[in-house]
């Protein structure tokens, strides 16, 4: 189930109150629009003489941004689609009213453009963005409602742009690096790294308080691939605030995102959808069942192969890492059984084990084998996101998670020579706590249980209390 950005009233009220249609095209199609990550590209600036130049603006814009990584391993998590917003009068206002405009290049102008986009925004001449903010709430209900993330592209070959809900980004120098850099902020909730000043100073996955190495929330790519705990500046506010690296496209344009921030962007790409395509069957009534019956899965595989897989037939492990499994009768009990595929992605990208989240995706078929045979098929899908915080850990750990449709969990940690020392239920939606003070400090497996299904494993560090 895809997460819809805006409230749904709010979305049908701007409809309502401007309703204007564009043509909307679609530039990169990699799946089905509720089953990908729709990314939606509006033009301002463009005249209707001007709609082919946009077009090749978009294309530029989708080529360099699935050109890095990690989107480049991902691609076929996206759709791009294009709406041809038609303006009076091609570029964007130069008021030149701000305290740097004097070494400005442009001349001062006013453009009767579709959402108002002008430079000078906020004191600051570079900076380009679109106050017509209902405006673009109206057009994206109104053309393409289901967006996940939307990107103002202005027909202006001057340096500008600007980030918040919907980044803004001219079209000359630099301007696809400026808009990966906003989507990093608008998407997937990444800070600055470089100081972005006091009021937008805060915890990120990218920027910490935090000095200590083994509690930093990047302490799993400590050390490598030149991740460390950076002081933004030397003095003043920003003495207090870290990033993970020196070099990130957080910080300079046309550097690659470091291995923090990519990890969060794959998280994100989990966070909004599943990397289940399809699964068959979905639901079937059986007269005469014919074994084997084959149970099928598509995956939208990175380019990295990644993705790893489970099936477990009435608790007990039957295939791993196969598209399909066949099942004959010998393989049923009589009565109720459960069929069901376990989902993960153990990209190289992620350090799982010492990480917060777990995302796992499940397929269940539930197969009504009576004495006449099999009579029911029923298929349901669910997905699971499990935080589990601080580890390594001294005496309690934190457990939230959330699923479509599963309300509890089942905790069960064992020591390193198998032995159970703890088992607990889990309540979704609320953070857990988990009280390890009967536990000797050492190394335990978190396992994870929806019924009798083993969904996640993940190393728990308990470390030695000291009073």
């Amino acid at each position: 189930m895809k997460k819809i950005l805006l409230p749904l009233s709010f979305c049908l009220f701007a409809a309502l109150a401007f309703s204007q249609t564009f043509e909307v095209e679609t530039i990169k199609y990699a799946g089905d629009n509720d089953k990908r990550i729709n990314i939606v590209i509006l033009g301002d600036g463009y005249t209707e003489s001007e709609m082919t130049t946009f077009r090749d603006h978009a294309l530029n814009f989708s080529n360099d941004f699935f050109g890095q990584s990690p989107f480049s391993q991902y691609a076929d998590y996206f759709n791009v689609h294009i709406i041809k917003v038609i303006s009076n009068e091609s570029g964007a206002s130069h008021p030149q009213n701000t305290a740097d405009a004097g070494c400005a290049t442009q001349p001062i102008k006013s453009v009767d453009n579709f959402f108002g986009s002008t430079y000078d925004g906020y004191g600051f001449h570079r900076l380009l963005f679109a106050p017509e903010y209902d405006l673009i709430l109206s057009v994206l209900a109104t053309n393409f409602p289901e967006y996940d993330q939307a990107l103002i592209l202005v027909n202006e070959t001057y340096y500008g742009g600007s980030g918040g809900q919907f980044p803004v980004s001219a079209t000359g120098s630099s301007a696809e690096e400026i808009a990966i850099h906003e989507i990093g902020h608008s998407l997937v909730n990444l800070k600055d790294e470089y100081y972005p000043g006091d009021a937008l100073a805060e915890e990120g996955i990218n920027m910490t308080q935090i000095t200590d190495p083994a509690l930093v929330k990047w302490t799993n790519w400590m050390g490598t691939t030149g991740v460390g705990i950076y002081r933004y500046c030397a003095s003043g506010s920003c003495a207090s605030w870290y990033r993970p690296h020196q070099n990130c496209k957080m910080r300079y344009l046309g550097s690659p995102f470091c291995a923090v921030c990519k990890e969060g962007i794959i998280e994100k790409i989990h966070d909004l959808i599943s990397p289940i395509d399809s699964f068959s069957p979905s639901s079937l009534t059986v007269e005469n069942p014919i074994f084997p019956i084959d149970f099928n899965l598509t995956l939208i595989n990175p380019t990295t192969n990644s993705l790893e897989n489970s099936w477990t037939l009435n608790g007990t492990i039957f295939d791993t890492n196969v598209s399909m499994v066949s099942v004959l009768e010998t393989d049923l009990n009589d009565g109720l059984n459960s069929l069901s595929v376990v989902v993960s992605d153990n990209s190289d990208f992620l350090r799982i084990d010492d990480h917060q989240t777990i995302h796992v995706n499940v397929v269940t078929w539930n197969i009504d084998n009576s004495t006449l045979g099999i009579t029911d098929i029923q298929a349901e899908e669910n997905a699971f996101s499990l935080s589990l915080y601080p580890n390594p850990t001294s005496n309690q750990l934190f457990v939230k998670f959330d699923s479509f449709h599963t309300t509890s969990l089942r905790l069960e940690l064992t020591s390193m020579d198998g032995k159970q020392v703890l088992s607990t239920n889990l309540e979704a939606g609320k953070t857990n706590t988990i009280n390890l003070n009967q536990q000797a400090a050492g190394i335990y497996i978190a396992n994870f249980y929806s019924d009798s299904l083993l969904l996640a494993r993940k190393k728990i560090v308990k470390n030695r209390f000291i009073f």
